[in-house]
C-alpha cells in the first residue's frame, strides 16, 4: 500500500499509527516533497469514485487563499486535476492507495470496513 501523507499533520499521525496498530505495511511519501502527479490523482480519482472535490485540502491555507470554494464549481476536471498536481499542500490527506482501492482523508470506521475485507 501506499501511504500519501503530511508528516505534519495530526490527522496523517493518527492514520498512521491506526495502521501500524493493525499491522498493516504501506510505502510512506511526504505528499509535500513528492506531490502525486496529474496521472496519478487521475487513476485514484477513478478507483475511489469520490467526486473530485473530496480531494481537495478544503482547510488549507491554500485552498483558502486561491478563493477555490468559489473557482472549483466552474473549472473542467482537466483544471482541477493540474491544480491538485501543482502543489501538493491542495491535495486532501491522507490518501491510502491499495491495488484497487483509495481511501482519501482518514475515517476509522471507513478503513477499517474496508480494509478489513
Amino acid at each position: 500500500m501506499l501511504f500519501v501523507c503530511y508528516p505534519k499533520c495530526t490527522t496523517c499521525k493518527k492514520a498512521k499509527k491506526w495502521l501500524e496498530e493493525k499491522g498493516l505495511s504501506y510505502e510512506m511519501r511526504d505528499i509535500k516533497e513528492e506531490n502525486p502527479s496529474y496521472e496519478e490523482l487521475e487513476k485514484w480519482w477513478s478507483l475511489s469514485g469520490l467526486p473530485l472535490k473530496r480531494f481537495f485540502n478544503t482547510s488549507g491555507l491554500q485552498y483558502r487563499n486561491l478563493k477555490l470554494k468559489d473557482k472549483l464549481p466552474t473549472m473542467s476536471e482537466e483544471e482541477q486535476l493540474s491544480l491538485l498536481a501543482s502543489d501538493g499542500m491542495l491535495v486532501k490527506r491522507p490518501i491510502l492507495v491499495d491495488k484497487d482501492t483509495v481511501l482519501v482523508g482518514f475515517k476509522e470506521a471507513e478503513w477499517e470496513s474496508i480494509l478489513s475485507k
